[in-house]
């Protein structure tokens, strides 16, 4: 073999992780010499993923676009389900299904607000000053900014076949602009934040002393026997996506198998949303060592939750910069008052949106939820967790699962969604169908989130009032 710089593919994956910490490393020195990158509370991985996005196009390096959109996918599932193997407290027990609901029920009410200003901005340009226009490319806007890049690119890819020229490009851009807004728009609204007193930041919070038993629990494995304990936690989460893989691999198949047309639709979706299953087994597998320690058969606890938050932090962090890095401005081009319009009208109606329904589901961590929500639903599950890490850098709060937990529940609660952006091409009037029946499943799910909320706020309230009754006795 090989082993000299001419051997491209053996020293490629070194490179592309150089270009990426090298990155990283310089933006978080320019964040300690600069008060005013300090101010601006610009996450360093974000920064760092920009310079290397500047450098690419400067023809400096070489960038591997395909690498980095392979580290991107593989960094939230790795990430997450290190998040998903730490050994809840007690306090956090049982909370995950409850709220997983709610969220989901919040995800896909936002799209259905993105998808109706989606189609109220295509087919009035359709009407008027564009007529050429695809009138449901309006739905490519909770694509892009609920769902990622992955699905706007499949659905714009959908819609390009059925005579929106430019449509895979057009999703494309929708999604790198939603990615822009929560890395940006985000940020601006941090610091609004913490001028107003509402929220602390990182460094205005993150001075505290800890004690032994935060870096290590009672009762865990030594910090280094026969194998380290950071490796026990690597070979934990690798197992975990191996398995991950498995199992997804197997679902498709066997969906394949029935039916090819179901396939076709539901399998992309399975594959992108892989990290919800990597976390759901990561669950499981923490259940059962925990069942296994209570019966003897296991007498140590293997998870040891701060570097469980250490590694999930690497994980983002490294995904942050390359998802930033891989955004294609050319996919910006063309179509570009339809871009401008949806691409401003869906930050400024997903913000809105969610002011109003995190009140009611996430009443004990508002802005946590708030802004976590924000950052996933303008770009993906990374962006809210890079934003959220700037107010709980130890992800405290159920912010951070809920992503999870409600992506879970997003996925049942969205199904209407596909049957929607299926109907809207069809012609004029079903794409004005598709806007009513998406307004009146928005009303729908609000309506769920107010009248659970209102419950969950009553019964607390009448608790609250039988103790004092109680006290008075």
């Amino acid at each position: 073999m090989d082993y000299s710089a001419a051997n491209a593919q053996l020293w490629n994956v070194v490179i592309q992780l150089g270009y990426i910490a090298g990155m990283l490393l310089l933006a978080n020195y320019l964040r300690q010499i600069s008060g005013t990158i300090r101010k601006s509370m610009m996450p360093v991985a974000v920064m760092g993923g920009f310079l290397l996005l500047a450098l690419k196009y400067t023809g400096l390096i070489d960038l591997d676009q395909q690498f980095m959109e392979i580290l991107t996918y593989h960094g939230i599932a790795l990430g997450f389900i290190a998040m998903s193997l730490r050994v809840p407290k007690k306090r956090e027990k049982g909370t995950e299904s409850k709220i997983g609901f709610r969220s989901g029920a919040v995800i896909v009410s936002t799209y259905m607000v993105q998808g109706v200003t989606g189609l109220i901005i295509t087919m009035g340009l359709a009407y008027t000053v564009m007529p050429d226009l695809f009138r449901a490319s309006g739905l490519l806007l909770p694509m892009g900014y609920g769902q990622g890049p992955g699905q706007a690119n499949n659905i714009g890819t959908t819609y390009e076949a059925l005579g929106f020229e430019g449509g895979r490009s057009f999703g494309l851009s929708i999604a790198a602009a939603g990615y822009i807004v929560a890395c940006i728009v985000g940020v601006v609204i941090l610091n609004v934040l913490r001028k107003k007193g509402m929220i602390k930041v990182h460094e205005e919070a993150g001075r505290e002393v800890y004690d032994a038993e935060f870096f290590n629990g009672r009762n865990e494995i030594p910090v280094s026997e026969s194998v380290d304990k950071l490796s026990v936690q690597l070979a934990m989460i690798i197992l975990v996506y191996f398995a991950t893989y498995l199992v997804t691999h197997g679902i498709t198949s066997g969906i394949s198998a029935l039916s090819e047309g179901l396939a076709g639709t539901v399998n992309t979706l399975l594959w992108g949303f892989n990290f919800i299953i990597g976390s759901a087994l990561a669950i499981l597998l923490r259940a059962v060592l925990e069942k296994l320690r209570k019966k003897g058969m296991v007498r140590r606890q293997y998870q040891n939750n701060y570097l469980l938050n250490r590694l999930s932090g690497a994980f983002f962090d490294m995904m942050i910069v390359a998802g930033i890095a891989s955004i294609n401005v050319e996919d910006i081009r063309g179509l570009i008052l339809p871009f401008v319009l949806l691409a401003v009208a869906g930050a400024v109606v997903t913000w809105l949106h969610l002011k109003k329904v995190c009140k009611a589901v996430y009443s004990d961590y508002y802005y946590e939820g708030l802004i976590s929500m924000f950052g996933m639903l303008t770009g993906t599950i990374s962006s809210g967790v890079l934003l959220l890490r700037e107010i709980d850098p130890g992800l405290e709060t159920p912010a951070a699962n809920n992503l999870i937990t409600g992506s879970s529940f997003g996925i049942l609660l969205g199904a209407p969604v596909l049957v929607l952006v299926g109907l809207a091409p069809k012609s004029g009037l079903m794409c004005f169908v598709t806007l009513v029946l998406a307004a009146v499943y928005m009303v729908i799910l609000d309506v769920i989130i107010f009248r659970v909320g209102r419950g969950r706020q009553n019964n607390k309230n009448g608790t609250e009032k039988e103790k004092r009754k109680g006290t008075e006795k």
